[in-house]
């Protein structure tokens, strides 16, 4: 127990992470009795081609999902990382057995209900730190509602790494108490037009080379779209005007089949009553236009994992500016990264509350982050080829 509530303690600095990259001793190794969990979609480009993005960024969140509710109970912390087709959390050993016995009825349900392959493994933090990989953490204060995990060290890659190459199904746990805990999960928004300010969605992946030097190299990159995109606020993608409910039955029928096997009538009407009247609650009411400004302020557009994952909205001109820049730091050697431009950001949502209690996990249309890590990973192919 002694480590249990390490993410709860962690200080929350209420620096920019641009500010916390270059404070070093901000950063703090995470306990070796820790595990990384670790989920992702086998083959998601071919979903994503196939017009499954939506369906595909819902069950990368309800991996999140069901990991935070058992954590809430225990009333735990956990750091969580949305990636678009997968997700990585990092959970103490005293919440390992119940997490994974959750994510594997989640992934038989995912199986059975879309036929797609939800890839589910951990690794313990202390092979981590045997394979002389580092793992750092710092907790940072983005606005007044959302605090983010943010990683130095390639500890997380060097596990997602191993658990692909050496992946095995698991076997169910059968225990009596294994739930699929997905309460809270929600995804009811049309895809998303960038603010009226803006014409184009970026999703970006930027990986630093040297790991010793993944500060340093993280850091020039966020104040170089600081000065071409502006402040983490002026570069969202989610903005009030644009956010439009969807109360197709076919989208809720999908989020009811990702919670579970099997849902009532009365529970399909319930879930579209509750979205068709909380198209007029948004619009008329104080406490629906607070949910819609908290929404924007609780939307992960910002990943560090360890590499830089980031959705922005701006213009073509700007983009050009980023990416000249982008392209020479690569060509230094600095680093490398895989870049995808859409028109639309696609949302989905956990919300435990509509009181500041809730997250949403943002990716590019089409499937964004997964074609940027596919040319990403193009990239560290060829690199290898030619070293």
């Amino acid at each position: 127990m002694e480590n249990t509530f390490f993410y709860n303690e962690l200080p929350r600095l209420e620096h920019s992470v641009s500010e916390i990259l270059d404070r070093p001793h901000a950063f703090k190794r995470i306990p070796s009795d820790w595990h990384i969990v670790i989920t992702d979609i086998k083959d998601s480009t071919k979903a994503v081609n196939e017009g499954l993005s939506e369906v595909v960024n819902l069950i990368a969140s309800g991996s999140i999902i069901a990991a935070l509710n058992i954590a809430s109970e225990a009333k735990v912390d956990i750091p969580f990382f949305f990636g678009g087709d997968g997700a990585t959390m990092i959970i103490p050993l005293q919440l390992l057995a119940e997490t994974m016995a959750a994510l594997v009825l989640h992934q038989t349900n995912v199986l059975e209900e879309f036929d797609l392959d939800l890839r589910v493994g951990n690794f313990p933090v202390s092979n981590i730190y045997t394979a002389l990989k580092e793992l750092k953490i710092a907790k940072v204060r983005m606005n007044s509602l959302f605090s983010i995990p943010i990683i130095l060290g390639n500890g997380l890659q060097f596990a997602e790494d191993y658990i692909k190459s050496n992946y095995t199904s698991l076997e169910t746990k059968s225990e009596e108490n294994a739930a699929l805990r997905l309460a809270g999960m929600e995804c009811r928004w049309n895809k998303i037009p960038p603010p009226s300010t803006s014409d184009e969605v970026i999703c970006l992946l930027v990986d630093a080379l040297d790991e010793s030097k993944q500060a340093m190299v993280f850091k020039s990159v966020l104040d170089k779209i600081e000065v071409i995109y502006g402040s983490h606020q002026k570069r969202n993608p989610v903005s009030i005007p644009k956010l439009q409910l969807n109360t197709r039955l076919k989208r809720i029928k999908t989020e009811l089949r990702t919670r579970k096997l099997d849902y009532s009538l009365k529970e399909l009407f319930f879930a579209w009553m509750q979205t068709f009247i909380g198209k007029f609650w948004y619009l008329t009411s104080k406490s629906g236009h607070k949910y819609l400004t908290e929404l924007v302020q609780l939307s992960d557009i910002f990943v560090l994992d360890g590499r830089i994952n980031m959705i922005i909205s701006g213009h073509a001109e700007k983009r050009k500016l980023l990416l000249n820049f982008l392209e020479e730091e690569e060509k230094t050697g600095k680093l490398i990264f895989g870049i995808h431009i859409s028109k639309e950001s696609i949302i989905s949502c956990y919300v435990r509350n509509r009181k500041a209690d809730h997250v949403h996990f943002i990716d590019g249309d089409a499937g964004g982050y997964t074609q940027a890590a596919k040319v990403l990973k193009r990239k560290i192919i060829e690199r290898g080829r030619n070293e």
